[in-house]
């Protein structure tokens, strides 16, 4: 059984983000990298899987700067993964173009039983990549999945909708699943697990080998800028009739929201 994970590799969530001095994109010179947090959940679901079919290969895949972006893979691969796939791509690509990679790489490495990634990545929120990858696969797909299990050839997930209501979908294989928090509790790497993972076989690849040509780029960021920074609190001193007059003359004249 061949299992693909596809990750991606976001600034910590404690950054402080900063932008370059053009506005032209975020400055990453002091950001801490990490994996996705929704993708350890995939990671840890393939690895389940792993160890009731020992047979089973995982292969963690992502797309982006090699140099750093292997690092997230290595972490995949010390968790318990056997095999990883780096594509080696400009920094700022677009989803299309990124689940359109990460679909090419997987095809050529062979036909795969399952596809797992996260719901979406907590840097940009798009929450197409998966979706992406398996129209270009051209496989079934469920996404949000909180829940899942294997049976005869088919897999059994469920996922959370609108109003605390869930979703039970089933799906033959091959297929890929965008997992949620709550699916599974993902591991920690061991040292062990640490000093594996170097020598664990690692592919690089790169756009122009898998036919992706960058200026096929849908999305285009010309500027960004920071939120405005909150005004600070303003307290409202006096009686509670005081108190509600002064807040509705600043709700109407300060806010005008009124």
């Amino acid at each position: 059984m061949k299992i693909y994970v596809c990750i991606k590799q976001v600034p910590d969530t404690e950054t402080k983000l900063r932008l370059k001095p053009d506005n032209s994109g975020i400055d990453d010179s002091a950001i801490k990298w990490i994996m996705n947090p929704y993708d350890e959940y995939a990671v840890e679901e393939a690895l389940k899987i792993k160890t009731e079919i020992p047979a089973a290969v995982v292969t963690i895949v992502s797309v982006g700067p090699k140099k750093r972006v292997v690092d997230a893979i290595r972490t995949g691969l010390a968790m318990g993964a056997d095999e990883g796939i780096v594509v080696d791509a400009p920094e700022h690509l677009d989803s299309y173009l990124t689940a359109k990679a990460l679909a090419a790489a997987i095809k050529g490495d062979g036909a795969p039983d399952l596809v797992l990634t996260g719901k979406l990545a907590i840097d940009d929120n798009n929450a197409y990549v998966s979706q992406g990858v398996a129209e270009f696969l051209g496989v079934p797909h469920a996404t949000v999945i909180s829940k899942m299990s294997r049976e005869d050839g088919r897999i059994t997930v469920e996922r959370e909708v609108e109003g605390g209501s869930r979703e039970i979908i089933q799906l033959n294989g091959p297929c890929l699943i965008a997992a949620n928090k709550g699916l599974n509790t993902p591991r920690y790497a061991s040292l062990p697990g640490i000093m594996k993972a170097k020598k664990k076989p690692l592919k690089e690849l790169d756009l122009a080998g898998l036919g992706i040509n960058p200026a096929e780029t849908r999305v285009a960021y010309k500027e960004l800028q920071l939120p405005a920074e909150k005004p600070p609190t303003k307290m409202i001193s006096g009686d509670v009739g005081q108190q509600s007059s002064e807040l509705v003359r600043l709700l109407r004249e300060d806010a005008k929201v009124l």
